[in-house]
């Protein structure tokens, strides 16, 4: 009896003993899991709250909500088609040629050749530059009577015209974020085993054999990272298009992406249950195309 007592007494020690030790860890992270939900959590609930609503500048323009109209009318917009359709072209063509030359820049810089800390700063250097700058240096080089255009002969306003315009945007985001991507698929590499190298060396495998049939299929997990970060990134991109366009999203609403198409909506058109709505819309498609990439690289990250 006394020891049946005494075990009681030992398990109700021990289970008091691992309550204080989680109040005292879920203590630790109180103060910024309450700082996440303030800052995150609320402006997605208060979005979807806005969003049933036409919501003005001072509030509720009609105190009735009007449910789903504000989706309704999202999915019905010529300009919203245009603006997603922008957003996909370019979030594809970005992410493709950025992870490209992100490897690619990764597995020279990681082989032992000389200067390769110099190289590794310099391939990084813009990503670390302003936006903005970038941009508009890129503006003027890439202008009618520019350097690019006086050196190769040609007669592009590449950020003018509307066949060009998203196009050279494409190619200033992967060139200043490839730097970064290099430095990801850095580590990946960098965490392969060297045996599966001398295995293939010993199987007589060459070096473009070797790299896709084992550096390649071994990065799965570098793959769906630095894939997802892009997607994300590249349906976020605003900075770019709203400085080559002016604001407008032209020429010919060649450069409206998504952002830039929500940023029209809320701050000059002021209608902020419908800007709620369409923001809703591009986080939904952010996490549909992220569980789309988790469906095809996600095995290998689970290996």
């Amino acid at each position: 009896m006394a020891a049946t007592a005494t075990s009681t007494e030992h398990g109700t020690s021990i289970g008091g003993q691992r309550l204080r030790e989680a109040l005292v860890g879920y203590s630790f992270i109180a103060i910024p899991m309450f700082v996440y939900g303030l800052l995150f959590l609320f402006p997605i609930a208060y979005a979807i709250y806005i969003s049933r609503y036409n919501w003005g500048i001072l509030g509720k323009i009609e105190p009735d909500p009007i449910g789903l109209d504000n989706y309704r009318e999202a999915f019905h917009d010529e300009r919203f088609g245009i603006a997603i359709k922008n957003g996909l072209k370019f979030t594809i063509s970005f992410t493709i040629f950025t992870m490209a030359l992100g490897l690619f820049v990764a597995v020279v810089v990681n082989n032992a050749i000389r200067w390769r800390g110099f190289f590794r700063s310099a391939f990084y250097f813009p990503a670390i530059s302003g936006s903005a700058a970038i941009t508009a240096i890129a503006i003027y080089i890439l202008s009618v009577d520019g350097l690019f255009n006086r050196i190769t002969g040609l007669h592009h306003a590449w950020f003018g015209e509307s066949g060009t315009a998203l196009w050279a945007i494409v190619g200033l985001n992967s060139w200043t974020t490839s730097g970064t991507v290099m430095l990801f698929y850095l580590a990946y590499l960098q965490a392969i085993p060297t045996d599966v190298y001398e295995a293939a060396a010993i199987d007589g495998a060459g070096a473009w054999r070797t790299f896709w049939k084992v550096t390649f299929p071994l990065l799965k997990p570098g793959h769906f990272f630095v894939s997802t970060l892009l997607v994300i990134g590249g349906l976020k991109m605003f900075d770019q298009a709203f400085i080559a366009s002016g604001g407008n999203g032209g020429p010919n609403n060649a450069t409206l992406v998504p952002v830039l198409y929500l940023y029209r909506v809320a701050f000059y058109d002021a209608r902020y249950g419908f800007a709620a709505a369409v923001g809703l819309v591009l986080m939904l498609l952010m996490l549909t195309l992220t569980l789309v990439q988790r469906l095809l690289f996600g095995r290998g990250e689970a290996a």
